[in-house]
């Protein structure tokens, strides 16, 4: 008898880079050298101090369950960084910690998105958005985004956009793939539109801390009412510790309580004692040295590239990506990249894993791996643009 699985389900798209990753792997159980500039997954080990304070809470027996939402001190340790970090007075009992941010971001679409409605974001975007909202029955509204407004949406794209069925809108500040960040100015700008059509809005700020020369504003300086996702994977380099939180209106977190219980129960207990070391001064100084590395790192990605010919218009301001336009090289980015995994052995991520808006004309490239290994993969390319 065939399987019958449910409609959506046949809906959600795989995502593609996790596609290249296992391709990437099987080359190198082959025993091929493979250059990982795909995957958003900083390359420094888990620091010491968590790592320290993880086997410290295996020690004393700190493997239960939690309550929900997380443990007290972890829920007041983020509200601390955020007055020391942006100067905010967030209380803790508005902090939500959760199974990553991808639990975040699930939450605050079931929370806020009812079946048949949407919510608006930029295209190209973070794929994993669209399932999550597939998922519990609503949709993604993509928005088309170009250069000649930083890859982000704008007020006018807010109100020109709208339907009737738009729920909120969800901003990534940082951006992934493209680096694109808003400034204060222009998140106030955002939130006022958004909440002049009635509508939610959530902003992703998972890759707050990388940013390069500047601190990257939070929404919550111009908007008490947003709900903001973030994460430890990123900054904190915790990836596979899958914890993350959500600050959310107080009104909001007995639902997203609630909603937490009946999803996972609670976040991994070890992670989230091992991520109380995380805000400790040693331990930021250790994320800040980090920090400055993935800037020399951008900065020697987006000369490389620029030399081989690959159109940058805009240089990424945070995250660890860069999204170049290989138009002019290429007219189908998705087999360029998979030419580039078999015959060079240099993993980069297809524009299509992002949206649909001009998707087989760019590229990602993740500076998550060291200088010599970026040399390494620009070689790589300049080889294959020699064929």
């Amino acid at each position: 008898m065939a399987a019958r699985w449910s409609d959506r389900v046949g809906d959600i798209e795989s995502f593609k880079v996790m596609d290249l990753l296992k391709r990437a792997r099987e080359l190198e159980s082959l025993g091929h050298d493979v250059v990982h500039m795909e995957v958003g997954e900083p390359d420094f080990p888990t620091a010491a101090p968590i790592a320290a304070a993880a086997s410290k809470a295996i020690e004393l027996g700190h493997t239960q369950y939690t309550p929900a939402a997380g443990i007290p001190a972890l829920r007041e340790a983020i509200s601390g960084f955020y007055q020391q970090r942006y100067g905010l007075d967030i209380a803790p009992q508005r902090v939500i910690v959760t199974a990553g941010a991808s639990g975040a971001l699930l939450m605050a679409f079931a929370l806020l998105a009812n079946p048949g409605q949407t919510f608006m974001m930029s295209d190209p975007g973070y794929p994993c958005n669209r399932q999550f909202l597939r998922l519990i029955e609503a949709r993604a509204q993509l928005v088309p985004v170009n250069a000649d407004c930083n890859f982000q949406l704008t007020p006018a794209q807010v109100h020109a956009h709208w339907r009737s069925n738009t729920a909120g809108v969800l901003l990534a500040s940082p951006a992934n793939p493209t680096g694109a960040v808003l400034s204060e100015a222009e998140l106030s700008a955002l939130a006022g539109a958004v909440h002049r059509q009635g509508g939610h809005l959530v902003v992703d700020e998972l890759y707050h801390g990388l940013t390069y020369g500047f601190d990257a504003a939070s929404v919550l300086q111009v908007d008490p009412e947003a709900f903001v996702v973030n994460s430890f994977s990123k900054y904190f380099g915790m990836t596979g510790w899958r914890l993350g939180w959500i600050v959310a209106p107080e009104s909001a977190v007995p639902e997203l309580e609630k909603l937490a219980q009946n999803l996972y129960i609670s976040p991994s207990t070890v992670s989230q004692y091992a991520a109380l070391a995380a805000f400790e001064p040693d331990t930021l100084a250790i994320f800040e040295a980090r920090r400055q590395e993935f800037g020399e790192r951008r900065d020697r990605l987006v000369q490389g590239l620029r030399e081989l010919g690959l159109g940058i218009p805009v240089a990424p301001q945070g995250a660890f990506y860069v999204y170049a336009d290989v138009s002019h090289l290429t007219d189908n980015a998705f087999d360029f990249c998979w030419d580039l995994l078999e015959s060079e052995h240099l993993a980069v991520t297809p524009g299509l894993d992002f949206g649909q808006h001009r998707a087989n004309d760019f590229i990602r490239f993740s500076y998550t791996t060291s200088l010599e290994r970026i040399e390494l993969g620009l070689e790589r390319l300049r080889r294959r643009l020699a064929r």
